[in-house]
């Protein structure tokens, strides 16, 4: 038998499901996205999320245009796709069907974990996300250690390993390429 709840209990419980607590807010598709991204923070894919259906909206506005500012929707439709192909968010610059079909998942592709597995600088996302918040990974000069940073395609060549890492020395040590004045130090 179990004891009746009291008052600030049940305040506490009243919107949660505990059997069904997975469906209850009918976010099934997002725990599955965090699952697979390895997003920490629930936050971030909310504001993946956000900006997705901002940019969706924005597609659909500028779609929706009529026939006479033509030469605007043009503009416009171009900077945009520019921008989201900078982002590395679609693949081309073609239409702006694409920008209606963009998810929260192509911003969760590109972030650094996910392109650390891309570059095959890690087996797995759990090692990419270990790799990053220990501080080993650098994007041009600056040591990054957060997993949540969104790489644009123009600094993605420029993902390196710390030169004071010991998975650098590995690697390196690996494919017979450590310079002698590094073993010196």
């Amino acid at each position: 038998m179990v004891r009746k709840l009291k008052y600030h209990e049940q305040k506490l419980l009243r919107r949660l499901d505990l059997v069904n607590w997975e469906a209850s807010g009918g976010n099934l598709a997002e725990v599955r996205a965090l699952r697979r991204y390895r997003v920490g923070r629930r936050e971030d894919y909310v504001q993946y999320k956000a900006l997705a259906r901002a940019v969706r909206a924005l597609a659909r506005r500028l779609r929706d245009l009529g026939p006479a500012s033509a030469a605007f929707r043009a503009r416009c439709a171009a900077a945009l796709l520019e921008k989201l192909h900078g982002l590395g968010l679609v693949s081309g610059r073609q239409s702006l069907a694409v920008c209606e079909s963009l998810s929260a998942a192509a911003f969760c592709r590109r972030r650094l974990p996910c392109l650390l597995v891309k570059l095959r600088m890690a087996q797995n996302l759990r090692h990419a996300v270990t790799f990053v918040e220990q501080g080993h990974v650098r994007v041009g000069p600056e040591v990054v250690t957060d997993p949540a940073l969104l790489v644009p395609r123009a600094v993605e060549d420029f993902i390196t390993w710390v030169d004071a890492s010991r998975l650098r020395q590995k690697v390196l040590d690996y494919n017979q390429e450590r310079d002698d004045f590094d073993l010196a130090a």
